[in-house]
C-alpha cells in the first residue's frame, strides 16, 4: 500500500496522545475504565499522554509520516518482571479516586505471558476519519516483517472484537483464556509466533 512510517520522537508526544485519545474514547476498555462520558473526556486524555511518556521513554512508537497513525511497542525479554507499581503510579497521576485505571493495568500484566522475549504491541491508534483503510495493518505489519526476520514471536491484547479480527488476519492466535474485566467487557490475549516463510 505503500505507506510512509517513521519512529515518533519527543516532538511528536501532543500528537501521538491525541490521535490514542481519539482512536480510543470510544473503545469498550476506555469506556469501562471512564464510565461517565465528561469524565472520559476531562480524564482520558492524560491516560493517554501516560501511554505515550512511558513508551517513548521505554519502547518504540512508528507513526505515518501523515501523523494519522501510531503503533505503540515495547519489547519484553525472556526475564521480564511485572513492575508491581506501575499501576497504582499511572492511578495516581491520572485519576487518583479511579480504582479502575489501577485495576487494568493489574489484570493485563496478570495475563502477559512470560519466559520468551517478544514485542509487545500495547496500543495502535487511528484517527477516526481514517479508520478502515489499512493504515493499522501498514503499521503492525513493518513490525512484524521485523519479528519474522528476527524469529521473534509477538503479544497484544485485543480490545474489541473488531480489532481481534484485523489481529487473527495478521496471524495472531488467541493464547489462554479471555479476560473479562469485572462488570465489564472482555479483553483477548493474542499471540504471533514469528513466521519465516511470509517474506520469502
Amino acid at each position: 500500500m505503500g505507506v510512509a512510517i517513521r519512529t515518533a520522537g519527543e516532538g511528536d508526544r501532543e500528537l501521538v496522545t491525541r490521535l490514542l485519545d481519539e482512536a480510543f474514547h470510544n473503545d469498550p476498555v476506555s469506556v469501562w475504565v471512564f464510565p461517565d462520558a465528561a469524565h472520559r473526556r476531562a480524564k482520558h486524555p492524560g491516560l493517554m499522554g501516560m501511554f505515550t511518556e512511558v513508551v517513548l521513554a521505554e519502547g518504540r512508537i512508528d507513526i505515518t509520516e501523515d501523523g494519522t497513525a501510531c503503533a505503540l511497542w515495547l519489547s519484553v525479554p525472556a526475564d521480564a518482571g511485572h513492575a508491581d507499581d506501575g499501576p497504582v503510579q499511572l492511578r495516581e497521576a491520572v485519576d487518583p479516586d479511579n480504582e479502575r485505571v489501577e485495576l487494568i493495568g493489574r489484570l493485563t500484566a496478570g495475563i502477559h505471558p512470560a519466559g520468551r522475549a517478544h514485542e509487545y504491541l500495547w496500543m495502535i491508534g487511528v484517527a477516526p476519519e481514517r479508520q478502515g483503510e489499512g493504515l493499522g495493518t501498514a503499521l503492525v505489519r513493518s513490525v512484524l516483517d521485523r519479528c519474522d526476520r528476527e524469529g521473534l514471536p509477538a503479544y497484544l491484547e485485543a480490545s474489541n472484537a473488531h480489532s481481534r479480527r484485523l489481529y487473527e488476519r495478521l496471524g495472531f492466535d488467541l493464547t489462554g483464556r479471555p479476560l473479562d474485566l469485572p462488570d465489564g467487557p472482555r479483553m483477548w490475549p493474542m499471540w504471533r509466533e514469528p513466521q519465516p516463510e511470509r517474506g520469502a
